[in-house]
């Protein structure tokens, strides 16, 4: 007679709980047995009861899913009464096969966390969801503002204002100032052109000719609607930007060492007209790394860092032990499928936060440099497999760098120099002296130069 196997497994939470989490109410196990369920609602009360009736079962750590944003609340208040929350993503948790109803599930989480079998996601620190908050919400001003200037550009088109030709952006100094005075009732082409920017390559002649239109006023209408709405974004990015600043500022004060941190300046770093307007933000990024020079790495702008300090902070780098675990997190990292010994599939897995965003639009910028370390290392790898791999595995060297710089406090040294374009003309001038001087053998006292110099050179 053969005999069964019993395979158990043990308990590495025992004081655990599951939740699953809902839009109007909340299933709670704090065991396997039906009596072990119970529902609660989502008012701040029922939360609180929620809280109490696990310390009642002396339950010292709680699993739930991230559902969309119905999970933040409950956190909090799970934080307030003392209890450990492991805050998992969804895919960890997937249903056994069968039935699939909120009971169940509040009771597969619960077995699934007593088992320590669920880890928990990336949340970052106070001020770091603080900043997040007014930086994301900047985001979404900021895609407003550009769905305004696309209907202000249809509207300019079918007044036959062809503003977008004769300008290089409709919402420049000088584009702005032209659709304003359209707005404010002048149609003279010719007194429009005379808005024209001295850095505009177009002469007023040809402005002017661009700017005869059909004067339609139903047309002229929906313009001004979306300038007003324009300027109403723009009026709410400054205000995002001044409290991006206020916050940024209050945590720097909190070390008074870091105030005192000065970094050199980058006038080759240039600003674009969405990047926060924070008064000497390369100084300011500095101290706020505790003299981390991130802006020191070629392609990296204030956008960037900006992501990088709302997104994750210098707290959360602490928390991925190794660089590698820090771009997996980031999706950046191949999501190799072996089986059988045979590699199925190493490609870089679907999804993506804002810091991965940030991260590849900088790749893509240093694919557009010249003669540096990182432009170098993106064009070897776009020779071999092309640009949109070169941009991912860029993007995932930044990732890389920015961890090891920030958690081991280390300062970026390229093997290769940046240089400026005074600079780099100056050293092509040398080699190209030095080639010649080997090549026709020519001496110093030829040319009445001191050897000294010549050898120093």
């Amino acid at each position: 007679m053969t005999r069964k196997k019993k395979l158990e497994l043990d308990i590495i939470n025992e004081d655990a709980a599951g939740i699953d989490v809902g839009s109007k109410s909340h299933f709670v196990a704090v065991g396997q047995a039906l009596d072990d369920v119970k529902e609660f609602g989502v008012y701040a009360e029922d939360l609180v009861a929620l809280c109490q009736w696990l310390q009642s079962f002396g339950i010292k750590t709680v699993a739930m899913e991230s559902t969309g944003d119905y999970w933040q609340n409950l956190y909090v208040e799970l934080i307030k009464h003392g209890l450990e929350v492991v805050l998992c993503n969804g895919k960890f948790t997937k249903h056994a096969k069968g039935k699939k109803t909120d009971v169940k599930d509040c009771r597969w989480i619960q077995k699934l966390h007593s088992l320590g079998l669920l880890t928990s996601s990336f949340l970052p620190d106070e001020t770091t969801e603080v900043l997040r908050t007014y930086c994301r919400q900047r985001g979404n001003w900021i895609d407003l503002a550009a769905s305004a200037s696309k209907k202000m550009q249809k509207y300019l088109k079918f007044l036959n204002f062809r503003l977008d030709v004769v300008v290089k952006d409709v919402c420049g100094l000088t584009g702005l100032k032209i659709i304003d005075d359209i707005c404010n009732g002048n149609l003279d082409p010719h007194s429009l052109a005379e808005h024209r920017h001295y850095n505009c390559r177009k002469p007023k002649e040809e402005i002017a000719k661009a700017l005869h239109g059909n004067n339609r006023e139903d047309y002229l209408f929906g313009l001004q609607q979306e300038y007003e709405s324009y300027k109403f974004f723009q009026d709410k990015i400054r205000a995002c930007d001044k409290e991006i600043e206020k916050m940024i500022h209050k945590h720097i004060r909190k070390d008074p060492k870091k105030s005192k941190l000065i970094t050199s300046d980058k006038p080759y770093k240039r600003i674009n007209k969405n990047a926060p307007e924070v008064k000497n933000f390369n100084q300011v990024a500095f101290q706020y790394f505790g003299g981390i020079d991130l802006m020191a790495i070629e392609g990296v702008s204030h956008a960037t860092v900006m992501s990088i300090m709302s997104e994750v902070g210098i707290d959360g780098f602490m928390k991925f032990k190794s660089a590698k675990e820090f771009c997996s997190w980031l999706r950046l990292a191949p999501n190799n499928k072996i089986s059988g010994g045979k590699v199925l599939s190493n490609r870089i897995p679907k999804g993506s936060n804002r810091l991965k965003i940030a991260l590849r639009q900088a790749a893509n910028a240093i694919g557009n440099l010249k003669e540096t370390h990182m432009s170098d290392f993106f064009k070897r790898i776009a020779y071999r497999k092309g640009r949109q791999a070169a941009v991912s595995a860029t993007a995932r060297k930044l990732a890389t760098i920015i961890w090891t710089m920030i958690t081991k406090k280390v300062p970026y040294h390229p093997p290769k120099e940046y240089l400026f374009l005074d600079q780099k003309r100056k050293m092509n001038l040398l080699k190209r002296m030095k080639k010649n001087i080997a090549k026709f053998n020519i001496k110093p006292d030829e040319i009445g130069f001191n050897n000294s110099l010549i050898l120093s050179a």
